[in-house]
């Protein structure tokens, strides 16, 4: 379930037992999952009804730090917001917390697409203004 503040998302996760590593973190597999699940209300700024026939965004890039393990058997709080707006990109900021300890920080770069195309599209200011109240803390 989400969480909503003013500038920024959060999404709690339970870790799952098979998303462990042998030595019992959770592995680095899947920070990116939780991540993208994280971007959802993102994805909703451009496609309100998430309808993959009229999708519009895609992922150009992303670096994952990880600060310390991630451990099963206690919640993550994946908290998103958006550190940089251009013409037809955006990079967004995403941390995971577990017991009060941040555990990663991603950067990931979003790109307004075209499918039909191949190219990038520039960012309506009507969601420009969206993104640019999505700061942060």
């Amino acid at each position: 379930m989400f969480t909503v503040s003013e500038t920024f998302f959060s999404l709690e996760i339970q870790p799952r037992f098979n998303e462990t590593d042998a030595l019992g973190h959770i592995n680095n597999t899947i920070l990116p999952v939780w991540n993208e699940a994280g971007r959802t209300p993102i994805f909703k700024i451009f496609n309100p009804h998430l309808n993959l026939d009229k999708w519009d965004l895609i992922v150009a890039g992303f670096n994952i730090s990880f600060l310390s393990p991630t451990n099963y058997g206690s919640s993550v709080t994946i908290k998103t917001w958006v550190s940089r707006v251009g013409n037809s990109s955006f990079e967004l900021t995403q941390q995971s917390w577990q017991q009060g300890k941040q555990t990663s920080e991603t950067k990931t770069t979003m790109v307004h697409y075209d499918y039909s195309i191949d190219k990038s599209q520039p960012i309506s200011d009507e969601v420009k203004l969206q993104l640019l109240k999505l700061t942060g803390e």
